[in-house]
């Protein structure tokens, strides 16, 4: 059977930032296809992206960023944190014991106690417990700035980020890698894919890796393994199904990082103060999709994703204000027990149809969808807490054993791993929404288009606390969005948008109500370039951005009357962050990029209250916004040449990231820093490269976040890696 048309629309997950696939008689014939000739006719039909449509950059009236594979190759990106290290406006925030992935967007993060809430191809990832996301299965990372839920519905407040993962190209190869790096890192990773079938219309691609490595901090050791199959299937000329697996399994530590006392500094780096007894992370998920072309103008994009997450072990964290003796002496560090039992489900539906039509002169660019999306949340903590009020110079045996104290100077592990803790948390929180979405972007002119777009969302919430009754509330909400593009020409637009953003908000308050969602109002104004339309000795893009974000609604210390005193919050916060960005991504003809990403974010609460947290700290209007440098920089760059008929790539990187508050309502700040990265790999037979990263080339001492001044999260010194990569 002769393919004679084959569209390429192949979703890349539901095609949200997907890449045009174009199927070739040559991996028709790799597949089987004996009848497959150079008479056979392919014919692509172009991508469409969920919940954004078909645009060309500089018509988009938002600051994006698209982070490829080649980008985050050539910077050593092997997990999450890393590649969004490349993106100015993200910024690392407390990360649960190294437990998972945890970033700020513009100066605004969400809900301290959960996940950032992030994408995997369009549909909701972020919020289960399935442990820090490693990159082996992913082809790009997505920054869309400012809010979108005019669109996606609920989500983080900074922006939204978007993994697009590795999937069926309908080709036969891939390659296999081994690494070795500092303190006994050994990993190994593999993609292979093939086509399947007489017509060779069944893609097949197999994604996987182990990690086992050790620390710089004393003790501390990790395993992981990940496994990411999916399969596409070219139903017919105009249906295109793909299925995707993902199942991921850690084992590390919890890690809560160092303690800073304001008389004795930062405990070193290198002592772990928590103990080497794992934390058992799982996750389980599904992603099915399925799009089929009415014509062409209209398509039609359905899709199914199922997540299911858990996270169990023990920990051994630091303890805070006067329950801490590092304060006391500058080396005995008093923690306390927490042994977690979490587990997680989320369920998203959707579906939505896209077109475009004509209405006199004007050209209307239409996307009409609907969803549905179910996160239930299960945790079980039990807590081991006392205080010490013995002679801290002079510790007993059983003041060590009964307060879990660790001396820095000469830590010992493991006197008592099973103290005897008490139920601290019993709770199930089940949310669900549903949403109804619309976009129109008309072309006024053949310069000028607008965009205009809203969202309608009912959200329910059932809250069910230790031997309470099941509480049940509800809400609605809509979230407009309007924007504006001027194209100068092919090359240079300059754009305008207003949006709104909203997230619901896990817990209850003193009375037992839903929590009213975190809302979120953001402007900003910009011009993008495509350099390539302009010079013939460089391709790529340039962007400047100006934005002002509001936020109202999120969570603070509720220290009214009615609340009897109680730690108990409510919706009262509120927040601005105003800034610049520049980005630019260029390529020259002398085979050198250049990546560069700036930002000037001044995120500061507008309002006074009580802090969230129960630190007894007041909150004053200017105060900054916790983990926000006012500047963050990244620059990397990489040169191709050959070495005696050998292609070889060199090249670098550099973070710069200034200070910032790290304990909310405190005058505790971490130093700024810089770290500068080299790299360099060689291919030296055909298939076979071999690759050197050094990491923190001049051994910077640095800290990246904090969320007070007992959990500090301490950079990696200088690191090593040496890696082997065989393509077939």
């Amino acid at each position: 059977m002769k393919l004679t048309k084959i569209t390429s629309l192949l979703l890349s997950s539901a095609a949200f930032g997907s890449t045009a696939i174009a199927f070739t008689p040559s991996a028709i014939a790799q597949s089987g296809d004996d009848e497959a000739s150079s008479n056979d006719t392919v014919v692509v039909i172009g991508t469409r992206q969920a919940y954004r449509g078909e645009f060309d950059p500089l018509e988009i009236p938002q600051a994006d960023q698209l982070i490829d594979a080649e980008l985050l190759e050539n910077a050593g990106a092997l997990d999450l944190n890393q590649a969004l290290d490349l993106s100015a406006s993200v910024a690392r925030q407390n990360n649960f014991g190294g437990l998972w992935n945890s970033f700020s967007i513009r100066g605004f993060s969400g809900d301290t106690n959960l996940p950032s809430g992030f994408l995997v191809n369009g549909f909701n990832a972020g919020r289960g417990r399935g442990g820090p996301r490693d990159l082996v299965g992913i082809e790009s990372v997505e920054v869309l700035k400012g809010p979108r839920a005019a669109l996606f519905g609920r989500g983080e407040p900074g922006g939204t980020v978007n993994l697009v993962t590795k999937r069926p190209q309908f080709g036969t190869g891939g390659y296999i890698r081994g690494t070795i790096g500092s303190w006994d890192q050994y990993r190994a990773e593999g993609d292979y894919q093939t086509v399947l079938g007489d017509t060779g219309n069944f893609g097949l691609r197999l994604v996987g890796y182990y990690e086992d490595a050790e620390s710089f901090r004393e003790t501390v050791e990790t395993q992981k393994m990940g496994f990411y199959p999916s399969a596409t299937w070219v139903a017919s000329d105009d249906t295109v199904m793909t299925y995707e697996l993902e199942y991921t399994a850690y084992e590390l530590p919890f890690d809560r990082g160092v303690v800073f006392s304001e008389d004795f500094g930062f405990s070193p780096r290198e002592v772990f103060v928590g103990e080497n007894v794992p934390i058992e992370t799982k996750v389980v998920g599904h992603q099915f999709e399925a799009e089929h072309d009415f014509n062409e103008n209209w398509s039609f994009l359905g899709g199914l994703g199922y997540r299911e997450t858990s996270l169990e072990g023990d920990a051994f964290e630091p303890q805070f204000g006067s329950r801490q003796t590092f304060f006391q002496d500058g080396e005995t560090i008093s923690r306390f027990f927490r042994s977690r039992d979490f587990e997680s489900d989320y369920l998203v539906l959707r579906g939505e149809i896209a077109g475009e039509f004509q209405t006199g002169d004007l050209r209307h660019r239409l996307i009409i969808g609907a969803d549905y999306d179910e996160f239930d949340n299960t945790l079980n903590i039990d807590r081991y807490r006392t205080r010490f009020s013995g002679d801290i110079n002079n510790p007993t045996e059983e003041e060590i054993f009964t307060h879990l104290l660790l001396n820095v100077n000469n830590p010992v592990y493991g006197i008592n791993l099973n103290p005897p803790a008490t139920p601290n948390t019993r709770r199930n929180e089940v949310l669900q929404g549903y949403g109804i979405y619309i976009q129109d972007q008309i072309d006024l002119t053949d310069k000028l288009q607008i965009r205009i777009g809203a969202r309608f969302d009912d959200f329910e919430q059932d809250l069910t606390d230790f031997d309470n009754p099941t509480r049940k509330s509800s809400d609605d909400r809509v979230s407009p969005q309007f924007g504006a593009v001027y194209r100068v020409n092919d090359g240079f637009s300059f754009y305008a948008s207003y949006g709104e953003g909203y997230r619901q908000q896990t817990g209850a308050d003193f009375a037992g109500n839903q929590f009213e969602p975190n809302i979120t109002e953001s402007a900003e104004i910009g011009f993008k370039a495509d350099l390539g339309e302009f010079y013939d000795s460089v391709d790529g893009s340039i962007g400047v951005t100006v934005f002002q974000i509001d936020q109202s609604n999120f969570l603070v210390n509720d220290d009214r009357p009615e609340a009897q005193g109680g730690f108990f919050l409510f919706t009262a916060g509120e927040a601005e962050s105003t800034g610049l960005e520049f980005d630019a991504n260029l390529e020259f003809e002398n085979d050198l990029s250049l990546w560069v990403s700036y930002a000037y974010i001044d995120a500061e609460f507008t309002n006074s209250f009580a802090d969230a947290d129960g630190f007894g700290f007041t909150i004053d209007a200017g105060d900054p916004l916790i983990n926000s440098p006012e500047n963050q920089l990244n620059v990397q760059v990489a040169k191709d040449f050959d070495v005696n008929e050998m292609p070889a790539t060199v090249g670098g990187g550099l973070l710069y990231v200034d200070e910032r508050n790290s304990f909310v309502g405190s005058d505790f700040t971490l130093p700024d820093y810089t770290t500068v990265r080299v790299f360099g790999e060689v291919e030296v037979t055909d298939g076979l490269t071999v690759r050197l990263d050094v990491d923190n080339l001049f051994d910077e001492t640095f800290y990246t976040n904090s969320f007070a001044n007992v959990w500090v999260e301490p950079g990696t010194p200088r690191r090593f890696r040496v890696s082997a990569t065989y393509n077939f």
